[in-house]
């Protein structure tokens, strides 16, 4: 990055973000099969997903008609690092073998709520990934004690699920403020850099995953910066849908013309155990796509996102208030 970037945003690669579908999707065309099988062991308590092989997949490398495929599944909602498994890659070929066992800890009654995407990617040497397929399987209908269920079963690859239908879903509500202080040392003569206040006071109408155990939290971080150290949250609250955090956040080292390049990532989390469980999140910033002229994913403000963040850059030392829908994000990943 170049020296203009703040130091706040020093030392970080600003397109450093993971998801569900991460990389390069290309022109490839969606074609072929996957065989695997599921099955829930009780006495781990775990979800294994057997992948045994895909076949006539779509070639990535044209003139020599293969790719270098791996599967990765997910348990969704939950789009981190938890919820995420991959095979090895096979390398030059479009019929390749895998026959490993993905395995997830989870309670059964949990794993009702969710949805199994298993997708399938090419991997290149610069190890950047172009999407080959995917299928869904909705678990809270799946009949567990069905033999047949067991079995290794093909499965047509489809297109991508449009990122309207998972947004779809309502994740609930944040109410929260900003304000940006421009000079937060009074009396300085010099220009001096300012500050972000981020205010979450509550969140509304949470998804319950798990019953009624909700134990729900908040993180923030400032993008392109996905360091630890600029990780913050709040406490968590337990036992509704609805809770207060009253929390307040201040991130230092903006000028005024990091703001069109910065956005504020806040996630909501529900704690269980040694897990954490993605519940929706917002994206605040302009929008533009692009942060220090690179061009980011993450910069993907809903309008509503957009205006909250204009009005508080309009409005120095004032705070602006906002209660915003909370959304499926691609999530970032936290770097060292």
């Amino acid at each position: 990055m170049s020296k203009s970037v703040p130091a706040f945003l020093q030392d970080e690669v600003s397109g450093s973000v993971m998801s569900v579908y991460s990389g390069d999707f290309g022109n490839l065309e969606v074609k072929g099969n996957i065989q695997f099988a599921i099955d829930y062991v009780d006495s781990l308590k775990e979800l294994h997903v057997f992948v045994a092989q895909c076949k006539d997949l779509a070639a990535a490398d044209v003139k020599k008609q293969r790719s270098d495929p791996y599967v990765k599944t997910y348990l969704l909602p939950d789009k981190g690092k938890m919820g995420k498994k991959k095979t090895l890659v096979v390398k030059k070929t479009l019929n390749p073998v895998y026959n490993e066992i993905l395995r997830y800890k989870i309670e059964k009654q949990i794993l009702k709520t969710q949805k199994l995407n298993l997708s399938v990617w090419h991997r290149d040497t610069f190890k950047r990934n172009s999407f080959l397929g995917e299928v869904e399987l909705d678990l809270e209908t799946w009949d567990w004690d069905n033999k047949q269920n067991k079995q290794l079963k093909w499965y047509p690859l489809k297109r991508k699920t449009a990122p309207v239908a998972l947004e779809a879903e309502n994740r609930g509500e944040m109410k929260l403020a900003l304000q940006y202080v421009p000079e937060p040392i009074p009396g300085k003569k010099l220009p001096t850099t300012g500050e972000v206040h981020i205010w979450v006071k509550e969140c509304l109408d949470l998804p319950q995953l798990r019953g009624s155990h909700l134990n729900s939290f908040v993180k923030c971080i400032i993008l392109p910066d996905t360091s630890r150290k600029s990780r913050q949250k709040t406490r968590a609250v337990g036992k509704t849908t609805s809770p207060v955090f009253n929390h307040t956040m201040v991130y230092d080292g903006f000028r005024p013309e990091d703001l069109t390049e910065a956005c504020v990532e806040l996630t909501v989390w529900d704690h269980y155990k040694l897990t954490n469980q993605f519940l929706g999140g917002l994206r605040i910033g302009f929008g533009t796509g692009k942060s220090y002229g690179t061009e980011v994913d993450w910069m993907d403000s809903t309008s509503e996102e957009v205006a909250l963040w204009e009005k508080m850059v309009k409005s120095p030392n004032t705070w602006i208030e906002a209660t915003l829908p909370l959304r499926m994000l691609l999530i970032a990943k936290i770097s060292k």
